[in-house]
């Protein structure tokens, strides 16, 4: 449990339900990296992975599932660390960050804009599928209305910002690590521990890369709002701590899990496995361990629209009103069933994301176009005075990159779809650097937020603004 100095008080941080959506979180307003490490393991210990490890264990053995999840965990862990060393340094929300590690105002509005819809998407599907899950248990309220509980429930809850989806994390995560340890109980107990790592899979064959794509693509758009979380970290070891600890965890424990769950009962039905083990009472559980990573598809689409209106329009949304609308929608989108032809729009869009931590990585520890600005704005608690337009050669990379990436889950060529996008943004971009190719169109004036995080610091009475770190 985070002990009591991890929680701002509200003197500290008197606008607690905006969550500093434009501006950096002051230091008097972070928490231990045990408190993010749980929110963190908590989107990546729900249904979604269970049912990851279930379709692995069906195309692959046991091992080739094990290096499959190794190589997507990787990748993963690689793109969360250094996206989110950077916005726990600058404390920026991903799609603020983004003005000043390659894309500029304007390219900053198309990434906010993805995320939005993206995890808007996303939150109406997980929403969906817990309604699904409950209406199991109780049919005599539709479907539809299900949908409105269960969404508006989610929405409720993110109101109350970053503490508030900590302490869920911290709820739901036992509850979910106790069910999975009791359908692995009951299962493995009927069979051979041995025999379950050595069976053979059961349904269509898979390869080792595809199953690692499979890995990586199914929490790539985490990954890279990775920022959004970290900035509420408080140094570089806590970013790795609770990354390396949130995705080995989800991804090993739970996802092998899953697998071992399969063999057994021969199925990659995840309801199935869970009401063979644990009946009505796992179902609630598992249906119900949606809420910590469906908080986060809906906190950080809000952030995505929030920035995407203020960079083209000037206006400054507020989080919580910003929430409750992209909730209430995607709450009706979800009773209204259009989501169920969504997902292949929200595959499409999940192609655009790998290239975007590949650019941002490579210029605020590579290329440094922009980094002077951001140290320098960081040293004294504000956020530079200008920021560039459009950078073309940026724009340019991203979507070529994007090709690459659904060429190559398209026609499978070889590798990692996500990793050879990824990689293929990182390199061009510092090579572009190296060019001279990296400008903005033009610099435009940047509106500091009323109230900086300098301003926030000294009225809280905490230490300075965090330091420029060394080059």
């Amino acid at each position: 449990m985070p002990k009591p100095s991890d929680v701002p008080t509200p003197g500290q941080n008197d606008r607690a339900d905006e969550d500093y959506p434009l501006e950096r979180v002051p230091r008097a307003a972070r928490y231990s990296w045990f408190n993010v490490a749980v929110q963190r393991f908590g989107q990546l210990s729900d249904l979604t992975q269970f049912l990851l490890g279930a379709t692995l264990g069906a195309g692959l053995s046991f091992w080739g599932a094990f290096w499959a999840f190794t190589l997507g965990s990787v990748i993963l862990e690689v793109v969360c660390i250094f996206v989110g060393i950077a916005g726990m340094r600058e404390g920026l929300a991903t799609s603020m960050l983004v003005r000043w590690t390659g894309f500029g105002r304007y390219g900053s509005t198309l990434i906010g804009l993805v995320i939005a819809v993206s995890l808007f998407g996303w939150f109406g599907v997980q929403t969906a599928v817990f309604a699904a899950g409950l209406q199991s248990i109780v049919p005599s309220i539709p479907l539809w209305a299900w949908c409105l509980i269960c969404g508006l429930a989610v929405t409720a809850l993110v109101l109350r910002g970053f503490r508030a989806m900590g302490w869920t994390a911290f709820v739901t995560v036992p509850a979910f690590l106790g069910l999975a340890g009791w359908a692995m109980t009951v299962q493995i107990s009927r069979h051979s521990f041995t025999d379950l790592v050595a069976s053979p899979p059961f349904g269509a064959h898979i390869s080792i890369a595809t199953g690692a794509t499979i890995v990586a693509g199914s929490y790539i758009v985490g990954a890279v709002t990775t920022p959004d979380m970290t900035r509420f970290n408080r140094t570089t070891g806590d970013v790795v701590k609770q990354t390396l600890v949130g995705i080995s965890l989800g991804e090993y424990v739970l996802g092998l899990a899953g697998v071992l769950l399969a063999y057994a009962v021969k199925s990659s039905d995840l309801i199935a496995i869970i009401t063979s083990s644990s009946g009505v009472v796992g179902v609630i559980v598992l249906v119900s361990a949606t809420v910590k990573i469906n908080n986060w598809n809906l906190y950080s689409s809000a952030l995505g629209l929030i920035t995407a209106v203020e960079s083209v329009f000037k206006v400054r949304l507020g989080r919580v009103g910003t929430t409750v609308a992209i909730g209430v929608l995607g709450s009706l989108a979800a009773a209204a069933g259009i989501l169920d032809h969504f997902t292949d729009f929200l595959t499409i869009l999940g192609v655009l994301t790998p290239p975007i931590a590949g650019i941002m990585v490579a210029e605020y520890f590579v290329v440094k176009k922009w980094r002077p600005q951001l140290d320098a704005s960081r040293a004294i608690g504000r956020l530079p005075e200008s920021e560039p337009s459009w950078v073309p050669a940026t724009v340019a990379l991203w979507t070529a990159a994007s090709l690459v990436g659904w060429f190559s889950d398209h026609y499978a060529w070889w590798g990692i779809p996500a990793l050879n996008s990824l990689i293929l943004a990182g390199l061009g971009y510092v090579i572009l650097g190296k060019l001279g190719l990296v400008r903005g169109v033009r610099e435009l004036p940047f509106t500091q937020p009323a109230r900086p995080a300098a301003q926030i610091e000294a009225e809280s009475g905490a230490a300075d603004p965090l330091p420029a770190p060394a080059h």
